[in-house]
């Protein structure tokens, strides 16, 4: 069986749904899903700091996510929520 399909927003190739990071936006602002559980539409990204720098200068994730204000400082947020995940 073959796995869904993603496109990074970063580099724009193909890639295996469970070799990329989804994105989602919820009310407490833009959020690393790493189990591809968390509701709403979800933007891919490469766990590489090109394709995150190649998303956050052309603005991707917000079109992606179809929400307007987010900036390259809620990606980069995100992006340390995975290194560093907050104390619960």
């Amino acid at each position: 069986m073959s796995q869904p399909v993603r496109t990074c927003l970063g580099c724009r190739q193909k890639a295996d749904k469970s070799e990329l990071l989804r994105l989602v936006w919820t009310p407490n602002g833009l959020v690393a899903d790493v189990r591809q559980r968390e509701l709403g539409r979800g933007a891919y990204l490469h766990f590489r700091a090109e394709c995150l720098a190649q998303a956050a200068r052309r603005r991707a994730v917000g079109r992606a996510l179809r929400v307007e204000g987010v900036t390259a400082e809620d990606l980069e947020r995100a992006a340390r929520e995975l290194i560093q995940p907050a104390a619960t």
